[in-house]
């Protein structure tokens, strides 16, 4: 068990699956650790080999896996279930960015039909294919915690250059609300967490200087967000369904950025 907020997060015996848990300093790292501690019976999964490093410090399973790819996906999680048991918590945070694949910045009329392919499949298409793989488990347990990790970036604000990435990621609130509204009396919830600046490996100087311009001072870290993606996925949110839980220190609230106050 751990402790949120003196509210105990007790996840024993629950089988719980995190994608994009590759990166030692990521936000699917630290979630899949804060579940581990939990007591959950924890794969995680990524699409390179440094997937078995991170299940070896914390002695679960991983499955190295191409979640574009529905035929993977499948696998994974019979897999799972083979092994671990049915999945009765999903965490989405496959995204963003994938080992060895990257696109330019473009702005949306620069953007080519294969960059726009790209953001899709990597950031809704994998959510997609992994909700669709849980459900009927989790529906013939009549029980399921999913939780999108997507990003402010689209929902909430934009930056130049983003737009393929900012659409998909919009996306992923649509499909948690539509989840969130069609499973909910299968006793299945689905939320997401919108993530602001939050600094891991990957982040540029540009980017955390970004996160010291928020109300709070500095960028996050991925242990804050860890926290409530597992409060979502915990028992204790079971009347929290299709919310969306922007974790960006106050830094959506400040409409005269860079410009002081009156």
């Amino acid at each position: 068990m751990c402790e949120m907020g003196g509210v105990m997060a007790d996840f024993t015996d629950r089988v719980a699956l995190v994608t994009g848990a590759g990166s030692a300093g990521g936000i699917g790292f630290a979630i899949a650790r804060a579940l581990q501690n939990a007591g959950a019976k924890l794969c995680i999964t990524a699409t390179t080999d440094r997937i078995f490093d991170r299940a070896a410090e914390l002695g679960c399973m991983a499955h190295k896996a191409d979640l574009t790819d529905p035929a993977q996906v499948t696998d994974l999680f019979d897999t799972i279930a083979a092994r671990l048991g049915p999945v009765a918590v999903l965490v989405n945070n496959a995204g963003m960015v994938q080992s060895g694949k990257s696109v330019k910045r473009a702005k949306l009329g620069g953007l080519s039909d294969a960059d726009w392919a790209h953001h899709m499949a990597l950031n809704i298409g994998v959510t997609f294919h992994c909700i669709r793989a849980a459900l009927p488990a989790m529906q013939a347990a009549g029980y399921g915690r999913i939780v999108n990790i997507g990003s402010v970036t689209g929902p909430m604000v934009t930056i130049e250059g983003s737009s393929g990435y900012a659409t998909a990621k919009a996306a992923i609130g649509g499909m948690t609300r539509s989840v969130a509204l069609e499973y909910g009396r299968d006793g299945i919830t689905c939320n997401a967490v919108l993530p602001g600046w939050i600094q891991t490996e990957s982040s540029s100087a540009k980017e955390i200087r970004a996160g010291r311009a928020t109300p709070v001072g500095r960028p996050g870290t991925p242990d804050e967000v860890a926290a409530c993606a597992v409060f979502l996925a915990s028992q204790g949110a079971s009347y929290v369904n299709g919310a969306m839980l922007v974790v960006d220190g106050g830094n959506t609230l400040v409409e005269m950025k860079g410009a002081g106050g009156f």
